[in-house]
C-alpha cells in the first residue's frame, strides 16, 4: 500500500532490489494508473484491476474508455467487474484471488501494489471530541475551525466545503494546500476563509490527459439539480496547421437556469486538457451560465486554438441539444 512518502520510499527499494517482473494494481484510480505507467517504464508485465465496470471512475465511463484503451495500448492487461478478496504469498509469489462477473478469479504475480482510496485517520481528534460528518472526516468551519479549543484542521482528515454540493468529503492536495494555509493564518490570530472548493483534478495515463471539474451527471442529480449532460469533442488547434487533436469532453449544466455544473474532458497530452479544464473550474467558481463560457474572450491563434476554443465548441453543443429539446414538437 502507498499511504505515506515512507511506504513510496520502500516500494522505490524493493524495486531497485528484488528486480520483480510482474505487478498486480487492485485500483484504477489516478495513483493505480499512475503506478501503471511507471511500472511499465521498467519493462514489468502489469495486471489493474478494477472492481467497477470501467477504470478511472471519477469520469463517466464513455471517457473512461478511452483511458482504458490507452493503458491496452502500452500493455497494461486490464481486468473490470474485478473484486479482490485475498493476496497470499506462495512459492511461485503473491496470489492475488477474488471473482471476476461472479466467477473465481486467481493470478500470481511478483509484486502487488493497492491503492484504492482514502480514509481520514481521525480517531486522535474524535477522542478529543471533534465532530465527524462526511466519510468519517473532522467537520471544521470556513476557517479550519474544529470547535475544539485552539485547534484548526486541514486535508485530508477534513470535510470539504465544496461550491455546489455544501459538505463533503474529497480530499486534494490543491485543496490541502489552500485548507492548510488558511489553518496556519488563522493559528495566528487571522481571519482568513476557505471559498470552497469545485473538485478540479487531472491525470496523466501515458500520452492521454483525463481532468474533470463539478458535477457528473448523478452527483447533480442526488445534490438536487436538474442536469443534463452532452458529449461533444473540438479540435484542440486548427485542423489545417499540424498536429491537431481531438479533446472528447462531457458537460453538464442545469437545466433550469442554464448554470454550469461540471465538465469532463480527455484527450491526447499537449492538447492544454488541464488548462481547459482550468477555464470550466473558473466559470463554476463564479457562478457562470454555459452561455456565459461560450461569450468568453478566450486567445486564438492556429497552432493552438480556434476562433471558438474547444471549451466553447462543447459549451454549443450543450446549449444547441438543450434548446433542441426544450422545443415543442
Amino acid at each position: 500500500v502507498i499511504h505515506s512518502m515512507g511506504d513510496t520510499f520502500a516500494l522505490d527499494h524493493d524495486l531497485t532490489a528484488r528486480q520483480p517482473q510482474s505487478a498486480i494494481i487492485v485500483g484504477a484510480g489516478y495513483v493505480g494508473l499512475e503506478m501503471a505507467e511507471a511500472f511499465i517504464t521498467r519493462d514489468m508485465t502489469v495486471t489493474q484491476l478494477q472492481r467497477g465496470p470501467e477504470v478511472l471512475s471519477t469520469l463517466d465511463p464513455e471517457l473512461g474508455t478511452l483511458v482504458h484503451d490507452e493503458l491496452t495500448t502500452h500493455g497494461v492487461e486490464v481486468v473490470t467487474g474485478t473484486t479482490v478478496t485475498g493476496i497470499e504469498k506462495t512459492p511461485a509469489g503473491l496470489t492475488v484471488t477474488g471473482t471476476r462477473a461472479g466467477q473465481p478469479f486467481t493470478q500470481t504475480t511478483d509484486l502487488v501494489l493497492v491503492v484504492v482510496g482514502v480514509r481520514p485517520n481521525t480517531e486522535l481528534l474524535e477522542r478529543a471530541g471533534a465532530r465527524l460528518g462526511a466519510g468519517r472526516a473532522v467537520v471544521v468551519d470556513e476557517h479550519m475551525r474544529t470547535g475544539l479549543p485552539h485547534v484548526w484542521a486541514a486535508g485530508d482528515g477534513i470535510i470539504t466545503h465544496h461550491r455546489l454540493l455544501g459538505q463533503t468529503y474529497l480530499p486534494l492536495g490543491t485543496t490541502s494546500h489552500k485548507q492548510g494555509r488558511i489553518a496556519g493564518e488563522n493559528a495566528l490570530g487571522g481571519n482568513r476563509a476557505f471559498q470552497g472548493s469545485v473538485g478540479t483534478q487531472v491525470v496523466k495515463v501515458f500520452d492521454l490527459v483525463a481532468a474533470r471539474t463539478g458535477l457528473r451527471d448523478h452527483e447533480a442529480i442526488a445534490a438536487g439539480y436538474t442536469p443534463s449532460t452532452i458529449a461533444a469533442a473540438a479540435d484542440d488547434h486548427k485542423r489545417y496547421y499540424p498536429g491537431a487533436h481531438p479533446i472528447h469532453f462531457r458537460i453538464t449544466g442545469n437545466t433550469r437556469d442554464g448554470r454550469l455544473l461540471g465538465a469532463q474532458l480527455v484527450g491526447r497530452r499537449g492538447t492544454e486538457v488541464a488548462k481547459r479544464v482550468d477555464t470550466y473550474a473558473t466559470a463554476l467558481y463564479a457562478g457562470l451560465t454555459i452561455e456565459q463560457i461560450t461569450e468568453l474572450d478566450l486567445s486564438y491563434t492556429p497552432p493552438l486554438g480556434s476562433p471558438w476554443d474547444a471549451v466553447q465548441v462543447a459549451t454549443q453543443a450543450w446549449e444547441a441539444q438543450n434548446r433542441l429539446a426544450a422545443t415543442p414538437a
